[in-house]
Protein backbone atom coordinates (compact mmCIF):
# COMPACT_ATOMS: atom_id res chain seq x y z
CA UNK A 1 0.00 0.00 0.00
CA UNK A 2 1.27 3.59 -0.69
CA UNK A 3 0.81 4.62 3.22
CA UNK A 4 3.09 1.73 4.30
CA UNK A 5 5.88 2.85 1.85
CA UNK A 6 6.18 6.11 2.50
CA UNK A 7 8.95 7.54 3.55
CA UNK A 8 9.74 11.46 4.70
CA UNK A 9 12.70 13.19 2.73
CA UNK A 10 15.84 12.93 3.94
CA UNK A 11 18.00 15.45 5.07
CA UNK A 12 15.47 18.15 6.19
CA UNK A 13 16.71 22.08 7.04
CA UNK A 14 17.73 22.13 11.07
CA UNK A 15 14.84 22.25 13.28
CA UNK A 16 12.43 20.53 11.01
CA UNK A 17 10.78 17.05 11.79
CA UNK A 18 8.57 15.36 9.98
CA UNK A 19 5.03 14.27 11.14
CA UNK A 20 4.61 10.77 9.63
CA UNK A 21 1.57 8.97 10.90
CA UNK A 22 1.64 5.57 8.81
CA UNK A 23 4.73 3.96 10.89
CA UNK A 24 2.48 4.14 13.18
CA UNK A 25 0.17 0.36 13.27
CA UNK A 26 -3.34 1.48 14.49
CA UNK A 27 -2.85 4.79 11.90
CA UNK A 28 -1.75 1.87 9.18
CA UNK A 29 -5.20 0.11 10.08
CA UNK A 30 -7.68 3.18 10.15
CA UNK A 31 -6.42 3.96 6.47
CA UNK A 32 -6.67 0.54 5.37
CA UNK A 33 -10.25 0.60 6.41
CA UNK A 34 -11.21 3.73 4.95
CA UNK A 35 -9.63 3.22 1.91
CA UNK A 36 -11.82 -0.01 1.54
CA UNK A 37 -15.00 1.47 2.30
CA UNK A 38 -14.76 4.42 0.22
CA UNK A 39 -12.53 3.40 -2.62
CA UNK A 40 -12.90 -0.14 -3.45
CA UNK A 41 -13.74 0.32 -7.00
CA UNK A 42 -12.37 1.32 -10.29
CA UNK A 43 -13.93 4.70 -10.23
CA UNK A 44 -11.36 7.37 -11.34
CA UNK A 45 -11.54 10.31 -9.00
CA UNK A 46 -10.73 14.38 -8.87
CA UNK A 47 -7.93 15.17 -6.44
CA UNK A 48 -8.50 17.73 -3.75
CA UNK A 49 -4.41 18.85 -2.79
CA UNK A 50 -3.85 20.40 0.88
CA UNK A 51 -0.49 21.55 1.47
CA UNK A 52 1.31 19.08 4.16
CA UNK A 53 -0.59 17.11 6.86
CA UNK A 54 -0.96 19.07 10.16
CA UNK A 55 -0.26 17.79 13.70
CA UNK A 56 -3.91 17.39 14.75
CA UNK A 57 -5.91 16.00 12.03
CA UNK A 58 -4.30 13.01 9.38
CA UNK A 59 -1.05 13.74 11.46
CA UNK A 60 -3.51 11.52 14.02
CA UNK A 61 -5.60 9.61 12.00
CA UNK A 62 -3.80 9.38 8.59
CA UNK A 63 -6.66 9.96 6.60
CA UNK A 64 -6.38 13.48 5.22
CA UNK A 65 -8.53 16.38 6.52
CA UNK A 66 -10.18 13.92 8.61
CA UNK A 67 -10.01 14.44 12.71
CA UNK A 68 -10.72 11.16 14.89
CA UNK A 69 -14.19 12.45 15.75
CA UNK A 70 -14.87 13.19 12.00
CA UNK A 71 -13.60 9.60 11.23
CA UNK A 72 -15.87 8.66 13.94
CA UNK A 73 -18.97 10.24 13.48
CA UNK A 74 -18.94 10.87 9.65
CA UNK A 75 -16.90 7.89 8.40
CA UNK A 76 -18.47 5.44 10.45
CA UNK A 77 -14.87 4.30 11.38
CA UNK A 78 -14.67 3.47 14.96
CA UNK A 79 -10.89 4.35 16.38
CA UNK A 80 -9.16 4.95 19.74
CA UNK A 81 -7.41 8.15 18.90
CA UNK A 82 -7.86 10.59 21.54
CA UNK A 83 -11.26 12.61 20.84
CA UNK A 84 -10.15 16.63 19.27
CA UNK A 85 -10.91 18.46 16.61
CA UNK A 86 -9.31 20.15 13.66
CA UNK A 87 -9.98 23.28 12.43
CA UNK A 88 -9.64 22.00 8.43
CA UNK A 89 -11.54 18.96 9.46
CA UNK A 90 -14.09 20.78 10.90
CA UNK A 91 -14.70 22.74 7.32
CA UNK A 92 -14.15 20.20 5.28
CA UNK A 93 -16.87 17.99 7.18
CA UNK A 94 -19.56 20.58 7.48
CA UNK A 95 -19.20 20.96 3.55
CA UNK A 96 -19.29 17.26 2.79
CA UNK A 97 -22.35 16.85 5.01
CA UNK A 98 -23.94 19.57 3.08
CA UNK A 99 -22.74 17.74 -0.27
CA UNK A 100 -24.48 14.63 0.21
CA UNK A 101 -22.35 12.84 3.10
CA UNK A 102 -19.01 11.21 2.91
CA UNK A 103 -20.32 8.05 0.25
CA UNK A 104 -21.65 10.76 -2.27
CA UNK A 105 -18.57 12.55 -1.91
CA UNK A 106 -15.85 10.31 -1.90
CA UNK A 107 -17.48 8.75 -4.86
CA UNK A 108 -15.94 11.86 -7.11
CA UNK A 109 -13.12 13.44 -4.78
CA UNK A 110 -10.23 12.04 -3.46
CA UNK A 111 -8.35 13.94 0.12
CA UNK A 112 -4.88 14.12 -0.08
CA UNK A 113 -2.01 16.85 -0.30
CA UNK A 114 0.99 18.28 -2.44
CA UNK A 115 2.93 16.65 0.57
CA UNK A 116 1.37 13.36 1.98
CA UNK A 117 4.02 13.75 4.85
CA UNK A 118 3.70 16.64 7.30
CA UNK A 119 6.12 18.59 8.99
CA UNK A 120 6.69 20.77 11.86
CA UNK A 121 9.31 23.18 13.50
CA UNK A 122 9.23 24.77 16.72
CA UNK A 123 6.18 22.42 17.56
CA UNK A 124 4.25 24.38 14.89
CA UNK A 125 2.76 23.30 11.76
CA UNK A 126 5.72 23.95 8.76
CA UNK A 127 4.80 23.86 4.76
CA UNK A 128 7.05 22.51 2.53
CA UNK A 129 7.52 25.75 0.74
CA UNK A 130 8.06 27.83 3.42
CA UNK A 131 11.52 28.40 2.58
CA UNK A 132 13.91 27.76 -0.47
CA UNK A 133 15.67 24.81 1.31
CA UNK A 134 12.97 23.28 2.33
CA UNK A 135 11.38 23.61 -1.11
CA UNK A 136 14.23 21.98 -3.06
CA UNK A 137 14.62 19.15 -0.34
CA UNK A 138 11.12 17.89 -0.34
CA UNK A 139 10.30 18.46 -4.33
CA UNK A 140 11.42 15.24 -5.89
CA UNK A 141 9.35 13.38 -2.54
CA UNK A 142 6.74 15.64 -3.54
CA UNK A 143 7.16 15.23 -7.34
CA UNK A 144 7.39 11.35 -6.90
CA UNK A 145 4.64 10.57 -4.57
CA UNK A 146 1.99 12.70 -6.39
CA UNK A 147 2.91 10.45 -9.37
CA UNK A 148 2.26 7.42 -7.60
CA UNK A 149 -0.60 8.45 -6.24
CA UNK A 150 -2.23 9.63 -9.35
CA UNK A 151 -1.91 6.50 -10.76
CA UNK A 152 -4.63 5.41 -8.19
CA UNK A 153 -6.98 6.67 -11.06
CA UNK A 154 -6.81 10.33 -10.83
CA UNK A 155 -9.11 12.24 -12.97
CA UNK A 156 -7.15 15.41 -15.49
CA UNK A 157 -8.77 18.06 -12.55
CA UNK A 158 -7.71 18.40 -9.37
CA UNK A 159 -8.32 21.43 -6.66
CA UNK A 160 -5.90 22.72 -4.17
CA UNK A 161 -6.89 24.14 -1.12
CA UNK A 162 -4.67 27.54 -0.87
CA UNK A 163 -5.05 30.11 -2.76
CA UNK A 164 -1.23 31.82 -2.24
CA UNK A 165 2.18 30.26 -1.99
CA UNK A 166 0.55 26.60 -2.41
CA UNK A 167 -1.07 27.50 -5.29
CA UNK A 168 1.99 29.75 -6.74
CA UNK A 169 4.48 26.96 -5.84
CA UNK A 170 1.74 24.11 -6.99
CA UNK A 171 1.39 26.08 -10.10
CA UNK A 172 4.97 25.75 -10.77
CA UNK A 173 5.25 22.15 -9.77
CA UNK A 174 2.47 21.78 -12.28
CA UNK A 175 3.79 23.24 -14.93
CA UNK A 176 7.13 21.38 -15.10
CA UNK A 177 5.50 17.98 -14.68
CA UNK A 178 1.97 18.28 -15.83
CA UNK A 179 0.05 16.22 -13.10
CA UNK A 180 -3.61 17.84 -13.94
CA UNK A 181 -4.59 19.49 -17.13
CA UNK A 182 -7.53 21.39 -15.22
CA UNK A 183 -6.05 22.68 -11.56
CA UNK A 184 -8.93 24.91 -9.64
CA UNK A 185 -8.12 27.11 -6.24
CA UNK A 186 -10.18 28.02 -3.50
CA UNK A 187 -9.34 28.94 0.25
CA UNK A 188 -7.65 26.63 2.60
CA UNK A 189 -10.00 25.55 4.95
CA UNK A 190 -7.71 26.32 7.81
CA UNK A 191 -7.90 29.61 6.92
CA UNK A 192 -11.03 30.12 6.74
CA UNK A 193 -12.05 28.93 10.27
CA UNK A 194 -9.14 31.00 11.82
CA UNK A 195 -9.48 33.92 9.82
CA UNK A 196 -13.07 33.96 8.07
CA UNK A 197 -15.20 31.88 10.40
CA UNK A 198 -17.77 34.84 10.84
CA UNK A 199 -18.18 34.77 6.73
CA UNK A 200 -18.19 30.64 6.51
CA UNK A 201 -22.02 30.40 5.26
CA UNK A 202 -20.55 32.20 2.11
CA UNK A 203 -17.18 30.02 2.14
CA UNK A 204 -19.27 26.96 2.08
CA UNK A 205 -21.06 28.49 -1.05
CA UNK A 206 -17.94 28.89 -2.59
CA UNK A 207 -16.64 25.87 -2.33
CA UNK A 208 -19.62 23.74 -3.41
CA UNK A 209 -19.30 26.02 -6.96
CA UNK A 210 -15.71 25.33 -7.07
CA UNK A 211 -15.90 21.63 -7.12
CA UNK A 212 -19.29 21.62 -8.72
CA UNK A 213 -17.00 23.09 -11.41
CA UNK A 214 -14.31 20.72 -11.19
CA UNK A 215 -16.85 18.09 -11.71
CA UNK A 216 -17.91 19.48 -15.00
CA UNK A 217 -14.39 19.67 -16.62
CA UNK A 218 -15.35 15.62 -16.14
Amino acid sequence: MFYEGLYAPHNLPYGVEAVHPYKQADVRDNIKVFLNKFFCDTQKRIFVLGINPGRFGSGITGVPFTDPIALEKFCGIDNAFVKKRELSSELMYTFINEWGGSRVFYSNFFLSAVSPIGFIRDGVNYNYYDDKDMLEITKPFIVSTLQQQRSFGARDTAILLGIGKNQKKFTELNREFGFFNHVFAIEHPRFIMQYQRKNLKEYIKKYHNVFSQALETC
